[in-house]
């Protein structure tokens, strides 16, 4: 019997969910709910289903560190395809279509945002095999979440007469997100599902519907894939071949196009797109009086709220239906009503060119972290905590010295044509322009106060040399 292969997408941004998501670390990669992030969580609940491949992972150069890191965690490691540039779904899927294909069109993949929450675990299984029969004969498959609100804010699928014996029903159209009106009929009708953006088909059977409904878009991932590059762990396809590739959506591109041939499972499994601080607050524990109380937190007199302190005491005094979302260098404050307009927050950031839209104080990367302390004029500190085993760039400044200070473990330093090493409460001094490099030779973590000093401190003045990651 052909394999089954979970494809997981996950190159969004998760723009509502700000200040806690980040388009550096979006919330995909958050723990939410527990210990494990919406990634991980979505890998592991594949756990138990019979003939499951390892994954395969579509998502963006600037996350594949952090994606990769996860799935370590995890005792896995998948394949991971990188696009240059997003251009939606139904692209990514045929990418990761084609690689399937290399080894056999036949198999079915599971196609899965890497950002929702599936409290019945169980139920969710059984909707996957339900499916499993339809997919091999060729339909594709798509999961309709059972409604229990006339949602406004959810694309409607309407099921028509099942196939057979199979859980399966046929599609008779999909439907964009309705008034409250429409969806207060769609959930008395009973004839509407939740478009979950999950699907089940075969390699072979995507590849079909995409050369009949979207041949322009194909040959650009077919051009991409041929010319991709093997990187480290990764798969680069080629950048000029998918920036010349139409973006779309799934649905638009395939789905809607193919309605007679796609079939969908209804999914009763306490299904979530976490597409909001209202969705968080919806999906957690509450207290008696409705709330949702996260991290030092005093409420006194409220109701329906949400409060996220991540960093610091918030206490809260006589709010109804309110989101307070605190981090290290961010608040945000809203009716739980509005915050679907997050992003319009997240926009004006952009425009006065400020950092909190993109990165959080602290700022990941492949081999540890940094975090910003202050910040003045002509000067910045840092906390920068190296990995064991790892290193920084071989890289130099054109507008900025650089003094480091050795707080945990034990330091090897490349400076100019110097290498030597530092201990705790040592130090040293990189000028300006000289070639530098930061290496953790130890077995615990390496952490340094550096103080900055020049010009220009952006992140965008860095000469790199050398570099094992790539970049």
């Amino acid at each position: 019997m052909t394999s089954l292969v979970p494809v997981v997408l996950s190159g969004g941004s998760g723009t509502r969910l700000w200040p806690l998501s980040r388009h550096a670390y979006p919330k995909q990669f958050i723990p939410l709910f527990d210990e494990l992030s919406l990634f991980q969580a979505t890998i592991q609940r594949l756990d138990g289903l019979d003939g499951v491949a390892g994954p395969c992972v579509v998502s963006n150069d600037e996350q594949r560190f952090m994606m990769a890191e996860q799935l370590l965690e995890l005792g896995l490691h998948g394949r991971i395809i990188l696009e240059p540039v997003g251009r939606n779904t139904a692209p990514a899927i045929a990418a990761a279509a084609l690689d399937v294909a290399a080894t056999d069109p036949q198999s079915v993949m599971l196609v899965l945002p890497a950002d929702h929450l599936i409290a019945d675990v169980a139920a969710f299984h059984q909707a996957v095999q339900a499916g499993l029969e339809t997919a091999r004969a060729g339909r594709m498959v798509t999961f309709g979440v059972v409604p229990n609100r006339p949602e406004t804010g959810y694309g409607y699928i309407e099921a028509g007469e099942p196939l057979g014996a199979a859980a399966a029903r046929e599609v008779v159209r999909f439907v964009e997100k309705p008034d409250l009106e429409t969806a207060e009929v769609y959930l008395a009708g009973g004839r509407h599902l939740w478009n979950s953006g999950m699907f089940l088909f075969t390699a072979a059977s995507y590849l079909e519907a995409m050369e009949k409904y979207a041949p322009a878009m194909l040959e650009a991932v077919r051009q991409a894939y041929s010319q991709a590059r093997e990187d480290l762990d990764f798969l680069r396809l080629d950048a000029d071949a998918f920036a010349a590739c139409p973006a779309d959506s799934i649905d638009y591109a395939v789905m809607e196009r193919a309605e007679g041939e796609v079939a969908v499972i209804p999914l009763d499994a306490g299904w979530s797109d976490v597409g909001s601080w209202h969705a968080l607050w919806e999906a957690g524990e509450h207290d008696d009086a409705g709330n949702r109380l996260e991290g030092d937190v005093i409420a006194v007199d409220c109701r329906d709220t949400y409060v996220h302190a991540g960093n610091r005491l918030v206490a809260a005094l006589g709010l109804d239906d309110v989101v307070v979302a605190e981090t290290a260098d961010a608040v945000l404050v809203a009716a739980r009503d509005r915050v679907q307009d997050v992003k319009t927050v997240v926009e004006q950031l952009k425009r006065e060119k400020r950092t909190e839209w993109q990165v959080h104080r602290e700022v990941f990367r492949p081999w540890g972290s940094y975090e910003g302390i202050s910040l003045g004029e002509r000067f910045q500190v840092k906390r920068i905590m190296v990995k064991p085993g790892q290193s920084l760039s071989l890289q130099k400044h054109f507008h900025r010295a650089e003094h480091w200070v050795v707080v945990q473990g034990t330091a090897r330093v490349t400076r100019g044509d110097d290498v030597f090493t530092l201990s705790e409460n040592e130090s040293t001094f990189i000028p300006l322009g000289v070639v530098h490099r930061l290496e953790n030779p130890g077995r615990i973590p390496l952490e340094i106060i550096e103080v900055q000093s020049g010009a220009y401190l952006g992140e965008d003045d860095i000469v790199r040399l050398d570099d094992v990651y790539g970049r």
